[in-house]
């Protein structure tokens, strides 16, 4: 009997110490289970973990200094492996700029420049040593509609071929067409884009338009992504920056509204897969469920324009076009615990903010756009030391 009570007493045992492993045991979705790195992947993902990490900069450099002027509205900066700076202008200009020597043109095909829309972001391969694969972020005309796409070519000897349409069939409008691509640590392509005008758009999660993508590098899209589709986040008006800090956070910078009586709330996001941003339901502090907040927004009263977005030394800077300045928002576990302005009305609109190879910032001035005080010069490259920033 003594034996039979012992059998009994130990079986319920197990059954309560197997009962107690499976309900620790957190249950995985397909969408939480991320995507096994294919050969290409893991090329990417090497080529990437290998990238040297910034210098410590010298408070002995210039605190400013401009290395390319007479630039045609600059919207963004790629730092070739020779230390070369790829340098695109909106009106479907792509150039090739190293101080002190000539400049070089290098001819883009298809580019329709209306409004905010033209030849916007660009970004090279994580392995472009090796394949020297450029990717660019292009308005064009389709049949009559304007269209964005992302584009793949190879460049070499100053000359662009093999082109390819990554992600064709992006909204495209005179005003909110996003732009900024950028390939993560995860080894993935990123893609802002705008709601082309149209805000329904960004709460549509069939539609490209408001959102941010993920795609490989082909264009295809990851097992992993949380609608089966491309889009990786959505409820977004017109976002134009995205970075990663230290801890692989994504981080992302975007324009509030803009109407004829009604400006500001312009937002820092930290963007999660899946996740909604509530454009147009919500904005600024306002909550809703299901929808998420800013981590910072400029308010009713200022206007920002953010129009990039780098990560340096535990700050993501953006540069402010209506505001006029450099912004740098310190983080701190993952909040917005400071947000200064730097150089305030001193260069104008401040569209793009990159960080060098050399851990220097440098930034883009967007007088020429048609919507700032043009001086003389304009537009320039300026390189800024992040030592001397008070």
């Amino acid at each position: 009997m003594k034996n039979r009570l012992g059998i009994l007493f130990a079986g319920i045992i197990v059954i309560i110490a197997a009962a107690a492993f499976v309900m620790k045991t957190p249950h995985k979705t397909e969408t939480e289970t991320p995507e096994k790195p294919t050969e290409d992947t893991q090329a990417i993902l090497e080529a990437s973990s290998t990238e040297p990490t910034p210098p410590v900069v010298s408070s002995n450099m210039p605190a400013t200094e401009i290395l390319a002027e007479n630039l045609d509205i600059p919207w963004d900066i790629a730092f070739l492996p020779d230390g070369s700076m790829l340098v695109s202008e909106r009106p479907g200009n792509l150039f090739v700029i190293q101080q002190g020597k000539p400049r070089i043109a290098i001819d883009v095909p298809d580019v329709r420049h209306v409004g905010e829309g033209g030849l916007l972001g660009i970004t090279l391969h994580p392995n472009f040593k090796q394949n020297k694969l450029l990717y660019l972020y292009v308005t064009t005309d389709v049949k009559g509609e304007f269209v964005n796409q992302v584009l793949r070519y190879k460049l070499e000897n100053n000359t662009l071929s093999n082109k390819e349409v990554i992600l064709a069939n992006i909204p495209g409008a005179q005003f909110h067409d996003g732009g900024r691509i950028q390939f993560g640590p995860d080894g993935m392509l990123y893609i802002t884009t705008g709601d082309a005008r149209d805000e329904d758009r960004a709460q549509d999660k069939k539609s490209l338009g408001g959102k941010i993508l993920r795609v490989r590098e082909d264009g295809s899209i990851p097992a992993d992504n949380p609608f089966g589709s491309e889009v990786y986040s959505y409820g977004h008006r017109n976002p134009q920056g995205i970075v990663w800090d230290e801890n692989g956070t994504l981080w992302e910078t975007e324009h509030g509204r803009t109407t004829a009586t009604l400006t500001g709330m312009d937002e820092v996001n930290l963007i999660e897969k899946g996740k909604n941003y509530g454009w147009p339901i919500i904005e600024g502090d306002k909550t809703a469920p299901g929808m998420e907040v800013p981590k910072r927004n400029s308010g009713a009263n200022d206007t920002w324009a953010p129009a990039s977005a780098a990560y340096l030394n535990g700050s993501l800077f953006f540069g402010g076009l209506r505001g006029e300045a450099l912004y740098e928002a310190t983080i701190v576990d993952n909040k917005v615990t400071d947000l200064k302005e730097h150089f305030k009305k001193e260069f104008g609109r401040i569209r793009v903010v990159r960080v060098g190879p050399d851990g220097m910032l440098y930034i883009s001035t967007s007088n020429q756009d048609g919507r700032g005080t043009v001086q003389k010069g304009d537009d320039k490259i300026i390189r800024i030391n992040p030592s001397l920033l008070k």
